[in-house]
């Protein structure tokens, strides 16, 4: 099929950029969309021009690196799919393709359709882990964790760090990725000890890296190719909340399962 594509071409962090018309001819519909732009690519460099730069690793839907907004929706129209994952079926012979890099002031563009999400590492630093005593790993069974317990502390840590969240935030909220990562450690019995000290950090890191505020449009867990749950905000609010009240030195407090 025959595809014009749209494409955000900017050449560093200060330049204005712009959208650039690049037709494309005889894309496979096996094709997955990244590899629709490495034949783009390849035939701008044979025109000994420069490529477009876009985000990409593993190209399995696991490590969240790729990320651009396709037509308007972050990682395309197809819900709980990656940008890697997305195969060119999901269009039409003769269909315009308007990509564009996630949109937040806490995302600055780099190149074309990479950002930096270095603000989420940042988050992270602040408190996504659980203190560990050194010396030999404890048995695995040692600390029985309830199922219900368990199963949702799984479905949390499925979160990649893409950012679609944020890109579809029209906030350019944060709180569903930062949700998420408080979620699945404060749910176990290994992460109560920092439960709501971790809790204030993370927001408070989040808020100072520039993101908006939850409105509670949604928009975030409808764009998360892993289908994260609104409820990590929720529980991810009781936690700030104990925190800011209780302070961190009593930050033991409150149950396992949210």
């Amino acid at each position: 099929m025959n595809l014009t594509l749209r494409i955000w071409r900017q050449k560093s962090r200060q330049d204005r950029g712009r959208f650039v018309t690049y037709p494309v001819k005889d894309v496979s519909h096996h094709m997955s969309f990244l590899e629709m732009l490495d034949v783009l690519n390849e035939q701008l460099q044979q025109k000994g021009e420069d490529p477009v730069a876009f985000d990409h690793d593993c190209r399995e839907g696991i490590c969240g690196t790729c990320g651009m907004v396709i037509n308007g929706r972050p990682h395309g129209p197809r819900k709980a799919t990656t940008t890697c994952q997305l195969h060119m079926r999901s269009f039409k012979d003769g269909d315009t393709i308007v990509i564009e890099p996630f949109r937040a002031k806490a995302f600055p563009v780099i190149k074309d359709l990479c950002v930096d999400r270095g603000a989420f590492d940042h988050i992270i630093q602040a408190g996504g882990f659980i203190s560990a005593n050194t010396g030999s790993a404890p048995e695995a069974n040692s600390i029985l964790v309830p199922k219900p317990a368990s199963d949702e502390a799984m479905d949390a840590a499925a979160c990649i760090g893409c950012g679609a969240c944020v890109a579809a935030c029209p906030n350019a909220a944060a709180m569903l990725f930062v949700g998420a990562k408080i979620s699945h450690l404060g749910l176990l019995p290994q992460g109560q000890p920092e439960r709501t000290d971790r809790a204030l950090r993370m927001v408070e890191k989040m808020d100072a890296s520039g993101f908006g505020g939850c409105t509670n449009a949604g928009e975030c867990t409808e764009a998360c190719p892993k289908e994260i749950p609104l409820e990590v905000i929720a529980r991810m609010n009781r936690d700030y909340l104990r925190a800011t009240i209780k302070g961190p030195a009593r930050s033991s407090a409150g149950g396992g399962t949210g």
